[in-house]
């Protein structure tokens, strides 16, 4: 299906922008007027430095130290922290791997680790402590992967996933597509992203031209925990993907003190359903190594369904589910 531009002017600085994200507690805690000394821990980011977008800071309020989005990328102490039932592959995707780069877990999906890189640090991230300089996609492992997509026919879907797809360039993307174009048997290609949500200046139109060349139908999952992400420029991209006729989802993960409240999970799903945007799914913590401080409980999340369940619409009510290593399809909670 060929891409027709939405305007004549498209954001091409986007690269820009990756290269100018901040990537210092104190430069961040200085732009947002507040004392990095007593707020974050050095030790928690040795191993995963912080990293997050201007346009991602510049949504966040100044003077507030427990902004919602702030606590989704500040390095801190809880970070360190041995907990037990926390691992560093909580969700099995080591054992999963059918080969280097394809996790295979679920039936009629596949799924392609493309990078390791990703635009901002999310400190809940269940890759966190994936080895993606082993598994991660490059040119060799790249046609192996081809290669098992073609001998498996009970593949009809392919998630492109990371890290983040869309931190490739359009050439690397582009080439991708075009290897998958002609697998009869893969019907979707379905690509997670948090980029649309933290660094929208990377939906433009060379991206969407190189998206829309293939004879595969396109599903773009955003992943976006708070009302606060979604910017007017989040909601240009958006009306970009749905005028390229990409249908467009979301996954949320249910946040200790940034989103378990029934009242903000409802404005999330209201707002990005005005942006043309579905809620999807709804996930459990996944216990990655450093991620215990985030988690919300089953019986909480149970309870914040049912209230959501009795204010929204069902459309606007995303599914509740759980992943668990080993099985062969996500666990719906609600």
């Amino acid at each position: 299906m060929a891409y027709k531009t939405l305007t004549t002017s498209s954001n091409d600085c986007w690269q820009q922008q990756m290269s100018d994200a901040v990537k210092s507690v104190a430069a961040l805690c200085n732009y947002l007027e507040l004392d990095s000394t007593q707020i974050f821990s050095n030790n928690a980011q040795l191993n995963f430095p912080l990293r997050v977008p201007k346009s991602f800071v510049d949504r966040m309020e100044k003077g507030n130290i427990n902004d919602p989005l702030l606590k989704q990328v500040l390095p801190v102490s809880e970070e360190i922290q041995t907990i037990a039932d926390f691992s560093l592959d909580p969700v099995g995707d080591l054992t999963a791997m059918a080969t280097a780069g394809v996790i295979h877990k679920y039936h009629g999906r596949a799924l392609l680790i493309n990078t390791g890189s990703c635009a901002i640090h999310c400190r809940y991230c269940f890759r966190r402590n994936f080895p993606y300089t082993e598994f991660q996609l490059n040119i060799q492992k790249q046609q192996q992967a081809i290669a098992y997509l073609n001998e498996h026919h009970e593949i009809n879907e392919v998630i492109l996933s990371g890290g983040d797809p869309l931190l490739l360039s359009d050439a690397k993307l582009g080439e991708l597509i075009k290897q998958m174009k002609d697998i009869e048997h893969l019907k979707r290609i379905r690509i997670h992203s948090r980029l649309p949500i933290v660094l929208p200046a990377r939906i433009n139109d060379s991206l969407l031209k190189v998206l829309t060349e293939t004879n595969k139908q396109l599903i773009m999952v955003v992943h976006c925990n708070h009302v606060n992400e979604l910017s007017a420029e989040v909601g240009v991209a958006s009306e970009k993907m749905r005028h390229a006729n990409i249908i467009l989802l979301n996954q949320s993960v249910l946040l200790k003190n940034i989103n378990d409240d029934a009242l903000q999970l409802g404005l999330l799903s209201e707002k990005l359903f005005s942006f043309g945007i579905i809620p999807y799914y709804l996930h459990l913590l996944d216990k990655a190594l450093g991620t215990a401080h985030f988690e919300v409980s089953k019986a909480t999340a149970i309870l914040l369904m049912q209230q959501l369940q009795a204010e929204l619409s069902g459309y606007l009510i995303p599914r509740l589910v759980e992943e668990e290593a080993g099985m062969k399809a996500k666990t719906i909670i609600f």
